[in-house]
């Protein structure tokens, strides 16, 4: 059977459970995009959706939710809920991560999904270590229109993602993180080896801001269908008209192109 003759997601009563991590610290750039958007293509689809914040001092129990999303932050913010991390949440979201819920993490929360931060100066600011990546502070700011070309491992149909990146943090991935995409447009992680992002298993993150997901529907797709998998098995999603997104993403494609 193929994907065209499977049955649909929506055929089900299904229910998506989100999990947004410090949104009172960690949501700039419009960041918070990306729950809209998760949220509104689910409900085209008949997918019942909850978003439970998680600020500091909430517990987390890493059977319920399915997908977390880690938006980013300055330096100041990341260090405010560096001890709530570490205390409270850093054993749970490991466990989250190996029971195979889905992870976004954008800018900050990509690197403290790594195992640490290093600012200019001061001490490291320790991640959660569910991606093998490792981040510096730079003493130049990549900031801009970027395009990368999808890691094809990840099977995506639509190959380029676009959004704008503002940071200072070089980004390194070890051995068992694997890059997200390539650089056709930008400086991606470190400005050096033309990657951007990473992904280990269900675990994604990467710097593009704008917010990501409304420009790039095919990923957010992704993340939905792997975050329902967890606990109904197989899923095809139920297609969308996404004719006027994809336009929007590839003018920012060209616009970038052009300017690059």
């Amino acid at each position: 059977m193929n994907k065209e003759q499977q049955p649909t997601i929506s055929s089900k009563k299904t229910r998506l459970i989100i999990g947004w991590l410090y949104p009172k610290y960690m949501s700039t750039y419009g960041d918070r995009g990306n729950i809209l958007t998760l949220w509104q293509r689910c409900r085209w689809r008949g997918i019942e959706v909850t978003v439970k914040e998680l600020d500091m001092g909430d517990k987390i129990n890493p059977a319920y939710i399915d997908l977390y999303f880690f938006g980013g932050g300055q330096d100041q913010a990341q260090k405010i809920i560096s001890e709530d991390l570490q205390k409270v949440k850093r054993d749970p979201l490991r466990k989250a991560a190996r029971l195979g819920s889905v992870f976004l993490g954008i800018c900050g929360g990509f690197q403290l999904f790594g195992h640490y931060y290093r600012p200019a100066n001061e001490m490291d600011i320790p991640g959660i270590g569910i991606l093998d990546i490792v981040t510096i502070a730079g003493n130049k700011r990549m900031i801009g229109n970027i395009v990368a070309e999808t890691n094809e491992k990840l099977n995506m149909d639509r190959k380029l993602i676009v959004g704008f990146e503002n940071h200072s943090g070089k980004t390194y991935l070890g051995k068992r993180a694997a890059p997200l995409g390539n650089v056709v447009v930008g400086f991606g992680n470190n400005g050096e080896d033309r990657t951007e992002g990473a992904y280990q298993g269900n675990v994604f993150g990467c710097y593009l801001h704008g917010p990501l997901l409304p420009k790039n529907p095919q990923f957010a797709d992704l993340l939905i269908e792997r975050a329902l998998e967890r606990k109904y098995g197989h899923v095809v999603l139920e297609p969308i008209d996404d004719s006027l997104e994809l336009e929007t993403q590839e003018s920012v494609v060209e616009r970038a192109k052009k300017i690059q």
